[in-house]
């Protein structure tokens, strides 16, 4: 309920701070959940995400940081994030989203690289996928990446690509992550070219 409230107000702000959201290649999204994994741009690409995949709800990965404001804690577990602690991850960093995966509740929004300035893919997302069963979508927001280009209007444009399914049996190791994180970039890569070639992401 916390969730739909949330939804139609961030839905609202984004109206009134920049317009319209636009999105492309949403018949792309396969049915039952998913994992939607996006390279990270800007800090407000998880609601744009959420807006763009709707009426999917979504669970996804917020710093431990986060939680230490007890207003902050109490929306961001109502909007289905859960705390990750980047330094040691721990357990919990796969076994909360396999289970929302796989129980059928919600699908997962990540961010392999972990950070909106490094290129370094981690592994996890790998793992999620092949032990949860479900499909991997790659998608890309090209837009404003300062708040001064989002209050200028410039165009939020949300892209999804074909979705991808790992092998369950397919070993976690060093070269199949390597392989994975390739496959995942030139994913990104190619929606990039198809949507706008003339973006490029220049972090600030």
């Amino acid at each position: 309920m916390f969730y739909h409230f949330i939804r139609v107000v961030a839905r609202f702000v984004v109206w009134v701070i920049n317009g319209h959201l636009h999105v492309y290649h949403q018949d792309r999204i396969p049915e039952g959940n998913y994992i939607l994994a996006a390279p990270h741009r800007t800090w407000w690409e998880p609601i744009l995400f959420a807006l763009a995949a709707s009426p999917k709800e979504f669970m996804f990965m917020a710093k431990i940081e986060l939680f230490k404001n007890p207003l902050l804690r109490f929306i961001l577990k109502h909007a289905h994030a859960f705390a990750v602690d980047r330094k040691h991850p721990g357990p919990s960093a796969l076994k909360i989203p396999i289970k929302g995966l796989k129980k059928g509740n919600y699908s997962l929004i990540i961010f392999p690289s972990g950070t909106r300035h490094s290129a370094e893919l981690k592994g996890g997302t790998l793992a999620i996928a092949k032990l949860s069963g479900a499909p991997i979508v790659p998608v890309v927001y090209q837009g404003p990446i300062t708040f001064g280009g989002l209050l200028k209007r410039q165009p939020l444009d949300v892209c999804f690509g074909k979705p991808m399914q790992i092998d369950r049996k397919m070993r976690l190791s060093h070269e199949n992550e390597a392989l994975f994180d390739q496959q995942l970039q030139t994913a990104w890569d190619q929606i990039d070219q198809e949507h706008n070639p003339a973006f490029r992401y220049i972090p600030k």
